[in-house]
């Protein structure tokens, strides 16, 4: 009430002031026009403040939550940044009330024993970043399609999707299959690349390489058709099988090859750009529906907020480490046409997208 007490004598104050300095003479002398500004800038602050107050007045009445959040990779990494921003923003908006537990750098486990302990109940890990179709192992199909290879053509194009009217309906897809969880939002790590221990040139010399997959058909018959053969090797031991020879090569997004030393074993890396690195975040239903509709909203918000930040650093950290790698040496190969990639992976593209082709031409779409 003081403020806007002395919001009104000074704004009394300015007129008398303007309309004693023209002596009144006519309305065309009049220089009091600032004046309404003044006071419309004056109303707008208090509005905001009033504003921010109310929001932190029901901040806090909100009940306080700890929500453990799992990431396998550092937290200097993309995916790892994206987690610190989406942290962040929770606990503003919340006022403190809502703490995000980052638990990174795979204390909590690899990517599939965080999903297995999600999707065993219990509550201990409440919220993970997860690669986007990692839960097609567990019979969610629509996300299937996200790892077909060369789906799509640039980031611009995953972009499109990600913000589409399509991509709650891939997120909600575990939760309406229940599966107990549900996704909150994309992000992505840049596009995946064959990396190798001998010299290669192009897509002939992957024949006959053994090539390290996680243990999912569509890299498994991506691979085949590349002329290679799929090995399955945990991801925590790919560096010591790179080294003995176990497998010849493997793939990952740039900055993680980088950021797990593959470039000092296998230091030839071809950009074939074969599949995006397309994430989400997602939440046990357990946890979700512990929350408040405003707490829920505010994960929500959040997580715009982060898979905003996430594509605003993606490409720029990528190519600073791109030209890191270039600067040590590495065989960068580059391909100039990716035709012949693709149609040796028509096999596996045309039998993982048969039983939804309306919905997969969806997404090629928009490009």
């Amino acid at each position: 009430m003081k403020k806007r007490f002395l919001s009104t004598v000074l704004c009394a104050a300015m007129v008398a002031g303007s309309l004693a300095g023209c002596g009144l003479k006519t309305p065309e002398t009049t220089t009091a026009a600032p004046a309404p500004e003044t006071t419309t800038a004056a109303a707008a602050e208090e509005t905001k403040a009033a504003e921010e107050t109310s929001a932190a007045a029901e901040a806090s009445d909100m009940p306080e939550v700890t929500l453990v959040y799992a990431e396998v990779n550092p937290l200097d990494t993309i995916v790892g940044q994206m987690a610190t921003a989406f942290k962040e923003k929770v606990e503003e908006l919340s006022g403190g009330k809502i703490a995000i537990d980052i638990q990174a750098s795979g204390v909590l486990g690899s990517e599939n024993d965080v999903l297995d302990t999600m999707l065993g109940g219990g509550g201990t890990i409440d919220m993970s970043r997860i690669s986007a179709f990692a839960l097609t192992s567990y019979g969610v199909e629509k996300s299937v399609l996200l790892s077909i290879p060369y789906t799509f053509v640039n980031r611009d194009h995953f972009w499109n999707f990600a913000n589409s009217d399509l991509a709650p309906e891939f997120l909600m897809e575990p939760h309406d299959n229940n599966l107990g969880v549900r996704g909150l939002f994309y992000g992505e790590e840049g596009f995946r690349h064959f990396f190798t221990v001998k010299e290669i040139s192009g897509l002939e010399d992957l024949k006959g390489m053994k090539l390290r997959v996680s243990n999912d058909p569509i890299m498994n018959g991506m691979v085949q058709g590349l002329g290679a053969n799929p090995t399955v090797v945990s991801f925590n031991e790919l560096y010591s099988a790179l080294q003995t020879g176990v497998v010849d090569g493997a793939e990952q997004p740039i900055a993680n090859y980088k950021s797990n030393a593959f470039q000092e074993v296998a230091p030839n890396l071809i950009l074939d750009g074969h599949t995006l690195g397309a994430v989400q975040v997602i939440i046990t239903d357990e946890a979700w529906d512990k929350l408040t509709e405003e707490q829920q909203n505010i994960l929500m918000e959040a997580g715009k907020y982060a898979s905003d930040f996430n594509r605003k650093i993606s490409e720029e950290a990528e190519n600073k480490v791109l030209d890191e790698l270039k600067a040590e040496g590495i065989n960068v190969i580059e391909v100039p046409d990716i035709t012949p990639w693709q149609e040796a992976c028509k096999d596996i593209i045309d039998s993982s997208t048969a039983d939804n082709k309306e919905l997969y031409q969806k997404i090629l779409d928009m490009k």
